[in-house]
C-alpha cells in the first residue's frame, strides 16, 4: 500500500501548472472585458465570427474524447533553433477556471486562502515556468553539440549533466535577488529539477504502456531501454522503491558536486571551469591516460551509468569492473582508433567555457523584474557556438 504522503503528491504535482494557467485565463479575460469597453463593435463582430466557426455539440465531445487520448507534450526545436514546448491538453480544473467566471472566482478565493498569491508561493509558480521553459529545454535545443561534439550517449545521465550545468547558471543570477526572493527562487527551482528527476527515473526503472504524464515533457534526448521492444510490460518489471531512492541520492551528490566546483571555477579561472567541465560535463576522458594502438592491452574505461544501464549487481557495485566493461550507457574513453578526438578538446572546452561565462554576464544585466515577471523568451539561453553557422 502507497503512503499517504505519496498519494498526496501525486494529486498536486500539476497544480502549479494549473494554477498558472488560471492566472493566465484570468488575465485574458480581465483584457478582454476592457478591450469590450473600448470597442464594442469590434468584439461583437469577432463574437459573431467565433460562433460561426465554434464546432457543434457533436463535433465539440468528439474532439473532447481525443485529447483525452493526446500524448503529454514533446520537446521541439523550431526553425528558429529556439525549443518550444507546445501546449498541453487543459485539464478539466483548468477548462471550468476559464469557462466558468463563478468557479474561477472561487478557485482564486480558495488559492489566496491557501497561500497561493503570496510571495512565496509566487515564486514557486515563476520558478516552474523557468525551469521548464528554460532549463529543461537545453539539451534538446543543442542536442547535436552534445551528442556529435562531446560524443555524449543518449542516456538520462547525459540529460541531467546538461540539464544541471544550465540550472546552475540560472541559480547563479536567482541568488542575486533581493531577499528573501533569491531564497525562495533558488528552493523552489531545486524542487522542481528533483521532481522532474524522480518523474523520468521512476519512468525508465517502472515504465508503463502507455507511458505515463511527465512532470515536465517528454524528451528523445535520451532512450529508455527498459520498455520492451514488442510494446508489453512483464509482469514484476516494477523496480523496488530502494532502487528509486539510490539513483535520487547518486543524482543529489552529482548536484552538489557539479554545483561546487562550477562556482570554485567562476570565481576563480577559466582553467578551473573548464577542468570542471571536463571532469562533469565530458566524462574526465583520457584521466587514466591515452590508450594508443601499440599500448598492450589498451586500457579501456567508462562512466558507471545505473539509470538505464545494463548494471550487474547493483547492490554490490564493482567499480573498477564496471568502468572497464562496456555496456554503451556511459561516457567512455575513446578507443585507439579514435584517439584523434583528444585533439580537439581544448577547443571544445574553451567553447564550452566561453558560452558559461557569455550567459552569466548575460542573465546578470536582465533586471530582478524582468526575472521574476517578463517573458521567458528573453531569459532562455543563446547557443553555445553563435558564430557557427546552422549550429544547434
Amino acid at each position: 500500500m502507497l503512503p499517504s504522503s505519496y498519494l498526496v503528491r501525486c494529486q498536486l504535482r500539476h497544480l502549479p501548472r494549473t494554477i498558472s494557467q488560471a492566472n493566465a485565463a484570468r488575465s485574458r479575460f480581465v483584457s478582454t472585458a476592457k478591450n469590450l469597453q473600448k470597442k464594442p463593435d469590434a468584439l461583437q463582430a469577432n463574437t459573431k465570427k467565433e460562433s460561426v466557426a465554434a464546432p457543434s455539440s457533436a463535433t465539440a465531445s468528439s474532439s473532447s474524447t481525443e485529447t483525452k487520448t493526446l500524448k503529454s507534450p514533446t520537446i521541439e526545436v523550431g526553425e528558429d533553433g529556439l525549443p518550444h514546448v507546445p501546449e498541453r491538453p487543459k485539464s478539466w480544473l483548468t477548462h471550468k477556471v476559464e469557462t466558468s467566471p463563478t468557479v474561477r472566482y472561487w478557485f482564486m478565493k480558495i488559492t489566496a486562502l491557501l497561500g497561493y498569491h503570496s510571495p512565496k508561493q509566487r515564486a514557486g509558480l515563476r520558478t516552474f515556468l523557468l525551469y521548464e521553459r528554460v532549463c529543461a529545454v537545453t539539451p534538446d535545443a543543442e542536442r547535436s553539440f552534445w551528442q556529435n561534439e562531446c560524443d555524449l550517449p543518449p542516456t538520462f545521465q547525459s540529460w541531467f549533466i546538461v540539464t544541471n550545468l544550465h540550472f546552475w547558471m540560472l541559480t547563479v543570477r536567482l541568488r542575486a535577488l533581493p531577499e528573501p526572493h533569491g531564497k525562495f527562487y533558488v528552493q523552489f527551482l531545486l524542487d522542481h529539477f528533483f521532481l522532474d528527476i524522480e518523474d523520468r527515473i521512476r519512468a525508465i526503472l517502472q515504465p508503463a504502456i502507455p507511458p505515463r504524464d511527465p512532470y515536465t515533457f517528454f524528451t528523445s534526448f535520451y532512450v529508455n531501454p527498459n520498455i520492451p521492444k514488442d510494446g508489453k510490460l512483464k509482469r514484476g518489471s516494477r523496480a523496488p522503491e530502494r532502487l528509486v531512492t539510490r539513483q535520487m541520492k547518486i543524482f543529489k551528490e552529482q548536484w552538489m558536486g557539479m554545483g561546487m566546483w562550477f562556482d570554485y571555477g567562476l570565481v576563480t579561472n577559466d582553467m578551473e571551469l573548464a577542468s570542471a567541465i571536463w571532469r562533469n560535463l565530458l566524462g574526465a576522458r583520457g584521466s587514466q591516460g591515452i590508450a594508443y594502438p601499440d599500448s598492450n592491452p589498451p586500457k579501456f574505461r567508462r562512466g558507471v551509468n545505473l539509470v538505464g544501464g545494463e548494471v550487474e549487481n547493483p547492490e554490490k557495485i564493482d567499480l573498477e569492473k564496471e568502468q572497464g566493461r562496456d555496456d554503451g550507457s556511459g561516457v567512455h574513453d575513446y578507443p585507439p582508433d579514435e584517439i584523434d578526438k583528444y585533439v580537439g578538446y581544448p577547443e571544445l572546452m574553451l567553447d564550452i567555457v566561453t558560452y558559461t561565462r557569455r550567459e552569466i554576464a548575460r542573465l546578470e544585466k536582465i533586471s530582478d523584474e524582468e526575472i521574476m515577471e517578463g517573458d521567458l523568451g528573453a531569459l532562455q539561453f543563446g547557443k553555445i557556438r553563435p558564430h557557427v553557422k546552422g549550429s544547434s
